[in-house]
């Protein structure tokens, strides 16, 4: 039997990518991209280049165990307006009726300048929620041009009768329909209804596409289910897209930080994915991206995204001048002006240059550089030249260039501005890291970031063109990297990312009967997505401020049975990897459980000319092959055995805060065989042994378990 392989496809506006992946190994056996098929439809491209990946490279389609592919559609489908016209029908009656009927009719959705998600709504008072009633309501908005239909009621979540009778009547009449419980669990008609309505907007365009490329996949003979990826960094199978299609928005950035997260083994990071006209950047902490609720076209929705800061800097940047100085860089890049990269081949001929101002569009300032080569030939300087002629990208790279042609365009700035080539584009690549650590320090501040603990990754086609300098900016301690394969890491996202799933309930204060029901539900959730049941791992928080309890389910498609061992490091390099981890120069290793070694060292801060010093204990807790799927430097760690809870106890005990009105336990993670179990989310620590109990009935009691803990 050959190898077992993962196949990731990236569908982009301009090219599809693809990569073939060992299953067992993570190594990459071949990288394809081609023109994307827009004219005969994105299958047609996915057949093209799986059908060239498997032929190229000997595979079999039973070789493929995983094959997934992340689509723009949706989101270009919303910025462009290509969605479907809406019917709401909205439900409720007594004293909550007028504001029901208020908060289900949203009117139109401006989703960019003069593109609109057209909606009609009706309102129906659930005491006269009749099948003939709710049959006249569909015919009238089915009149005003409605594609599709969405039921909202006041309390669903609670009980979806009523959105089911709308449901049942739809269905009779072959419509296409979704409800607002369907979209979430969680109070507030408004954002649920803006949700449901979005997400229906997107069905039949969706519907048609993942119809095409689940056919795509069955002529290639790949007997694997083809997932889609969604916005949240994991996939889901093509079902579930023609139910909520709402979930592959901005799945391309997504795509990225979820390469960074398993190809790269990012636990605590920072993700710079860098084209040609922007720079997006998410976080990474303790293994999980950051992720919030999106807003379209001005209405707060139930969808959870990665959290993502976009930018307009990036490799092909411009260089702006006024009153005889470099004054800033950007939006505009090379792309927008029409004209080549001065770094690049186009600029092969370029001996000399002369400087000139333009406005890129109509409407710009006319302070963007370009310059003309002795044949009146026109180029732009950009932050990609600026970087290779300061000696930032490593040759070989996907954005190296030409540095003699890079010196001769910044020459040319430089002239404008008194000032030798390389210190204009230091300036300008200056102005660049200066805006970028603007939103750094507040990323830093809202996730509470350790920064002597983070990493600076850059991926995309440009990755090596902002983050070295970047990282030069915050000082020696900061450490950065490029990610490998930094052009295809979307698509290797794509290829290694995990089924997920979410559940959101409305509780406040959650019972353990309340918190095994969520835990229940999403697994069930999770599998019906396409994982298999014993691979999925739950996540669980309770967020008391909002009164939220919420359920984060990850899960593999296929039973994972890799050999542990295989890539096993030597203690002395276990040791050094956590030192490295911890930015320490030495640590010990106190402890193992499973696959898991704890490791632990100092950090002994002076005060006072010397006459007062503070401890800082740091914790690292690194699997076989020494990634650090934990790393504090405030923490503290316990050994126990599965039947010896009291250890566990005292532990907690200790590291508990006691204040006049209540206690509040640290935030903990359990360590044990494979696993890692993240109970960080809890309140109380009933709700932590709540799960604890379940998590840990397939221990024997002799097994060890590994418990870390920090504020």
């Amino acid at each position: 039997m050959g190898k077992k392989i993962r196949i990731g496809i990236d569908v982009g506006g301009t090219f599809t990518d693809a990569v073939a992946i060992d299953n067992e190994t993570y190594e990459i056996l071949s990288k394809k991209k081609i023109p994307t098929t827009h004219k005969e439809g994105v299958a047609q491209g996915i057949i093209q280049i799986v059908n060239a990946i498997l032929d190229e490279n000997n595979i079999t389609p039973s070789d493929v165990v995983f094959i997934a592919h992340g689509t723009t559609q949706a989101t270009n489908a919303l910025l462009e307006g290509d969605v479907a016209q809406v019917g709401i029908v909205g439900i409720g009656t007594g004293t909550d009726a007028r504001s029901s009927k208020r908060e289900t009719n949203l009117g139109d959705i401006e989703l960019s300048p003069n593109k609109f998600l057209r909606t009609a709504s009706t309102f129906i008072d659930s005491k006269k929620l009749t099948e003939d009633t709710i049959d006249k309501e569909i015919t009238q908005l089915l009149e005003k041009e409605c594609e599709v239909l969405v039921a909202s009621g006041a309390f669903s979540v609670d009980d979806p009768t009523e959105e089911l009778k709308v449901l049942d009547v739809a269905t009779k009449r072959k419509l296409l329909f979704t409800s607002g419980h369907e979209m979430s669990e969680l109070y507030g008609l408004k954002m649920r209804t803006a949700t449901a309505v979005i997400n229906a907007s997107l069905i039949p365009k969706m519907m048609v596409t993942a119809n095409m490329t689940e056919r795509a996949v069955k002529e290639i003979k790949i007997g694997t289910e083809l997932m889609i990826m969604r916005c949240d960094g994991g996939v889901m199978n093509i079902d579930e897209v023609r139910k909520r299609p709402i979930l592959t928005m901005l799945s391309g950035l997504a795509a990225g930080v979820a390469g960074a997260l398993m190809y790269e083994k990012i636990t605590d990071g920072i993700f710079f994915e860098t084209g040609g006209t922007s720079v997006d950047i998410s976080v990474i902490k303790n293994g999980k991206v950051m992720i919030k609720y999106a807003q379209v076209g001005g209405h707060k929705t139930y969808l959870q995204s990665l959290d993502v800061r976009t930018l307009g800097l990036a490799g092909g940047t411009m260089v702006r001048v006024r009153d005889g100085k470099i004054a800033d860089i950007g939006p505009r890049s090379a792309h927008i002006a029409g004209v080549a990269y001065e770094c690049f081949d186009e600029a092969a001929d370029m001996k000399s240059a002369k400087a000139v101002l333009i406005s890129p569009k109509e409407g710009d300032p006319s302070d963007y550089v370009i310059v003309e080569d002795q044949n009146q030939n026109q180029f732009s300087p950009t932050l990609c030249g600026a970087a290779n002629l300061l000696g930032y990208i490593p040759e070989g790279d996907y954005a190296y260039g030409c540095k003699e042609t890079a010196k001769v365009a910044w020459s040319a700035v430089g002239d404008l501005v008194g000032m030798t080539a390389e210190e204009a584009a230091r300036t300008a690549l200056g102005l660049a890291t200066d805006k970028l650590k603007v939103v750094i320090d507040s990323l830093i501040e809202e996730y509470d970031l350790d920064p002597n603990l983070l990493v600076l990754v850059g991926g995309g086609g440009s990755a090596p063109v902002l983050v070295p300098a970047l990282a030069e900016k915050y000082g020696e301690n900061m450490k950065w990297k490029v990610a490998k394969n930094a052009p295809y890491i979307s698509t290797i996202g794509v290829a290694l990312a995990m089924v997920r799933e979410t559940i959101e309930r409305s509780i406040g204060n959650p019972t353990k009967e309340d918190i095994q029901k969520i835990r229940r539900d999403i697994i069930e959730k999770t599998v019906k997505s396409g994982a298999v049941e014993e691979t999925v791992d739950v996540s669980i928080e309770v967020d008391a401020e909002h009164s939220v309890l919420r359920a984060i389910a990850t899960g593999a498609t296929e039973f994972r049975s890799k050999d542990m061992t295989k890539n096993q490091l030597t203690p002395e390099k276990l040791r050094e990897a956590a030192a490295t981890a911890l930015n320490l120069a030495d640590t010990s290793a106190k402890a193992s459980a499973g696959r898991w070694t704890v490791f632990d060292g100092q950090i002994i801060t002076k005060k006072f000319f010397g006459l007062l010093k503070s401890k800082q204990n740091c914790v690292a807790v690194l699997d076989h092959e020494g990634v650090a799927r934990f790393k504090n430097q405030n923490a503290a760690y316990v050994s126990f055995e599965k039947g010896n809870n009291e250890d566990f106890d005292e532990f907690l005990y200790e590291n508990t805060t006691f204040g006049d009105a209540n206690a509040t336990i640290p935030r903990v993670f359990l360590f044990f065989r494979e696993k890692m179990l993240d109970l960080t989310g809890m309140q109380t620590a009933e709700q932590m042994k709540s799960i604890m109990d379940d998590e840990l009935s397939v221990l024997e009691d002799q097994e060890h378990i590994i418990a870390v803990a920090y504020s």
